[in-house]
């Protein structure tokens, strides 16, 4: 087997061991339920404009998720290893990048370009970023693989510049289909998650150009083609949806991105280390060699490989501000997730892998230390992906969920009281919204950054939906009907229904009228 073929199967591996984790773990509330059931009922109820929730309105990010979810769910079933897809391709998008990228770079030592890219993508690979971020159903994975091939393909365009044959502009034009690659991956990005899509790998290239010099370059991209190919891709939604949800672009833009970036009234506060943290936990254990050269600068490396060629160093810089652009961006805001950081993490693993091979690459054992290291850090991504399946089966209504499934007919009604069952939906594959039954007036005052408020903030785009949202005594007029079936919290009081079963964490139960039907599904015995 040759060295590229070798590296072709590392990459096939890495993604295959994604596929079989994400086949493995049940979904987690809320974000998977939430992003699943939107591409779900996208596809049922045929509309591809508006993404909802329970029916309802959700313009929280853009849809490039959804509509990768309905496509994929219309073609394999709506299932949750198809719902990971999505993000699954996205990673494979990430690592793919990061290798093809790479292996391109000019290090002046033959087969060493080949090695690092084979080595930095199995860093990834075999990650908690990638094992764990990349089957997770959100937008986090869209955007991060979108940034991650723009900021690869421009920066490929300006370090390959040539004159195209004029020479009148000397060394300066970049290479117009690589600069076009990035222009869409930045539309795509936009599409994935908002402005992010635009502005980090903006931000990122802007400081790179000023720190190697190569500022110059930018003159010579092909703005007009680009900027048309980015709006072409970008735009159309946005303009769209506006169109039908008047007021959608204030709330997208203004509430959902500048809002959340600028306020300290969000969930999710963290201290301003949070995502140095999260790298090391991210890419553990590769992202200790990224400090290599720091710790090389007060000891003596009789295994380290020849200095850097200058080619080398312009990307080994790219790197650099990557890691530290984004993640000085992202450390700003009061409200952090560890998602977030993943954008960096194609950055952070080619300067891992280039810190072993600086540090070990003489070194007579050091493919033995990686492997073993390679053991250690997918047995930690099992290991995590193990503990998440467990905490997720403590809080998610998937044991109800298989009895309401086979028992209640295609023309009963759910309501759902005390909170919201994220991944119900999803799982039972329900024909009709539930009825959320709170006291909606009290909490359009009250409610804070919670699923309370993402449901009525979406109604006000459109007030039929926004009748699934009822009142306290909607339970009261439910338990006289028949084909009522309430879920609610386990601690949640109920009254004037019967109950069905008792779950984990949510119980099961009927009107005093209503009798178990054909089902939406056969029931498992």
């Amino acid at each position: 087997m040759t060295e590229r073929q070798k590296s072709w199967a590392s990459l096939g591996a890495v993604w295959v061991l994604l596929l079989v984790l994400a086949a493995l773990r049940p979904m987690a509330v809320p974000d998977e339920g939430r992003y699943g059931e939107i591409g779900r009922w996208m596809l049922q109820s045929g509309d591809w404009l508006v993404p909802r929730l329970n029916g309802i309105p959700f313009f929280h990010k853009p849809p490039l998720l959804h509509w990768v979810n309905a496509s994929l769910m219309a073609a394999l079933g709506a299932q949750v290893w198809v719902a990971r897809l999505g993000p699954a391709l996205h990673a494979g998008l990430m690592l793919l990048a990061l290798y093809l990228s790479v292996r391109r770079m000019d290090f002046g030592a033959g087969e060493r370009a080949e090695s690092l890219a084979r080595r930095a993508a199995l860093m990834l690979g075999s990650s908690l970023a990638f094992l764990i971020g990349g089957q997770y159903i959100n937008h986090d994975m869209l955007v991060a693989g979108w940034i991650g091939v723009a900021i690869w393909a421009f920066a490929a365009a300006f370090v390959g510049s040539d004159s195209g044959g004029r020479a009148d502009r000397g060394p300066w034009v970049p290479r117009p289909g690589l600069a076009l690659l990035g222009f869409a991956a930045c539309g795509l990005g936009v599409l994935s998650k908002g402005l992010i899509g635009l502005v980090l790998p903006g931000l990122v290239l802007f400081v790179w150009l000023l720190w190697t010099r190569q500022f110059r370059k930018v003159l010579y991209l092909p703005w007009l083609r680009g900027l048309l190919l980015f709006a072409l891709i970008a735009v159309p939604w946005f303009m769209l949806a506006e169109r039908r949800a008047p007021g959608l672009l204030a709330y997208l833009f203004g509430d959902q991105q500048f809002n959340r970036y600028t306020a300290t009234t969000f969930n999710n506060g963290r201290p301003w280390w949070f995502y140095v943290a999260g790298l090391f936990l991210l890419l553990f254990p590769w992202a200790f060699f990224a400090l290599q050269p720091l710790v090389a600068r007060g000891f003596k490396r009789p295994h380290a490989e020849p200095p850097l060629t200058p080619a080398a160093r312009v990307w080994v810089a790219l790197a650099w501000i990557w890691l530290v652009a984004i993640i000085g961006f992202f450390s700003v805001p009061h409200s952090k997730l560890i998602g977030y950081a993943l954008p960096v993490m194609p950055a952070l693993a080619f300067l891992a892998a280039l810190g072993f091979e600086q540090g070990l690459g003489r070194w007579r054992h050091a493919e033995r230390l990686f492997k073993a290291l390679l053991v250690l850090a997918v047995g930690v991504a099992l290991a995590v992906n193990l503990a998440a399946t467990r905490y997720t089966e403590r809080r998610g209504t998937a044991d109800i969920a298989a009895v309401l499934a086979c028992q209640m007919g295609p023309q009963d009604t759910v309501l759902a009281a005390g909170d919201f069952p994220y991944d119900l939906p999803f799982l039972v594959r329900l024909p009709q919204a539930m009825v959320v039954v709170q006291d909606w007036d009290h909490e359009r005052q009250s409610a804070k950054d919670n699923w309370r408020r993402e449901l009525f903030e979406g109604a006000n785009f459109d007030a039929q939906a926004g009748q699934r949202l009822q009142g306290l005594d909607a339970l009261t007029q439910a338990a006289g009907q028949a084909g009522q079936w309430l879920v609610a919290p386990n601690d949640q009081a109920v009254s004037g229904f019967e109950r069905v079963l008792r779950g984990q964490s949510w119980t099961l139960y009927r009107s005093p009228s209503t009798q178990a039907g054909a089902g939406l599904a056969s029931c498992r015995r």
